[in-house]
């Protein structure tokens, strides 16, 4: 008998050790600050260039929200399953709220600051470095200009806020692309990845430096089976999948991202105070695209808002919302589909809503996460 129930206490405290969800409370997390492109830009670009045009916005938002969607992003996503309000762009003036975090993503960021404008390549001026200028920028004044009390003590964040807050990073995409934009060939760009993974390395140590101590950190997904990867960038008819995505193209996704994962330990055991968790949404959005019809999807690799029809629905030149004049009447040229909630791709390069909740159902779980915790235990430090 004494020896049963010490067997049943043995399993039952080794339970413990085994699910550290049991016995590990959720975090709290008073705040979101944000370091991305256009997969988690919530109005940064349409603040400095003018909004994502309609239908940008009509799911849920049901107007123009800043976002290249047609409703809400993972970012969004992850702020309600924190019980926090949706992030604000840190460039957008009008009716912003920072109480609770801010955005400093854009569409068309990169980690690495680009060397072209806007109007020649599409990369955004506000690269991760300038985010982490303008991050800097907010911790300190937020500060001063809070202490005026009145309003500014309501739009503001807490001082403690920025230390308990989870930084969340979704960038390095459009750094991919901008070898393909050249004509690289795969090892070329492959080649120069360890320079953006030391920028986004440095960029991560110094929000640590500042304060910073939950990360939150999203591999990139699979661009070989984005409609505008495969429309603008094509490859021969031997190096397609049977999903129809191409294999070069997600052949660098992944050694980024393997590369990714690599640094994300290694900044385990030098930032010692820090929780940092890898998300692997690569594996999540590839599941998603090649299984479609299984999960309920259609047509995965075609744009459900874009222009021309023909396999990918894409146009380079008439994106999403465009409007052109014909017969001297405005005509929207690239609408929106009539079975939005049942597509993948939305404008040729970013998510449906419908897509995006799907992505982060799977994320907040921590099956696809290093550490696999759930988002909302995302302080607790792995053990080293």
């Amino acid at each position: 008998m004494k020896a049963r129930l010490f067997l049943i206490t043995f399993v039952v405290l080794a339970s413990f050790l085994v699910h550290p969800r049991v016995c590990t409370p959720t975090c709290n997390f008073p705040a979101i600050f944000n370091f991305g492109d256009s997969n988690s830009d919530t109005g940064g670009l349409s603040a400095a260039f003018g909004q994502a045009p309609y239908p940008n916005g009509e799911t849920f938002f049901h107007s123009p929200s800043g976002r290249f969607s047609d409703g809400r992003l993972i970012v969004d996503f992850i702020a309600e399953e924190l019980g926090l309000p949706y992030l604000n762009a840190f460039l957008d003036s009008i009716g912003s709220n920072f109480s609770h975090g801010a955005n400093f993503a854009t569409a068309g960021s990169t980690v690495r600051p680009p060397n072209t404008t806007i109007s020649q390549s599409g990369a955004s001026p506000i690269s991760l470095d300038v985010q982490l200028v303008q991050f800097s920028d907010f911790l300190t004044r937020s500060q001063l200009i809070r202490s005026r009390g009145g309003v500014f003590e309501q739009l503001l964040p807490r001082k403690e806020y920025f230390s308990q807050a989870l930084y969340t990073f979704d960038i390095g995409q459009n750094d991919l692309t901008t070898g393909l934009k050249l004509n690289m060939t795969t090892d070329q760009i492959k080649a120069y990845i360890p320079d953006v993974l030391d920028q986004l390395s440095n960029a991560i140590r110094k929000v640590y430096k500042n304060g910073g101590r939950r990360f939150w950190i999203h591999s990139t997904g699979p661009i070989g089976c984005l409609p505008y990867v495969l429309d603008r960038w094509p490859v021969p008819a031997s190096q397609i999948d049977k999903h129809g995505c191409a294999v070069p193209r997600n052949e660098i996704a992944r050694y980024y991202n393997s590369q990714l994962k690599r640094r994300v330990v290694g900044l385990r055991k030098e930032l010692t105070k820090a929780a940092i968790t890898y998300v692997d949404v690569y594996s999540i959005k590839l599941t998603l695209i090649t299984q479609a019809k299984k999960l309920g999807f259609k047509s995965p690799l075609v744009a459900c808002c874009g222009h021309g029809g023909g396999k990918y629905n894409f146009d380079k030149l008439i994106k999403c919302g465009v409007k052109y004049m014909v017969k001297g009447k405005e005509t929207v040229l690239a609408k929106s589909c009539d079975d939005v909630s049942s597509r993948v791709n939305w404008d040729g390069v970013h998510f449906t809503e419908a897509a995006n909740r799907w992505i982060f159902q799977k994320i907040s779980g921590g099956a696809f996460s290093d550490p696999p915790l759930p988002v909302k235990f995302a302080c607790t430090r792995s053990i080293i």
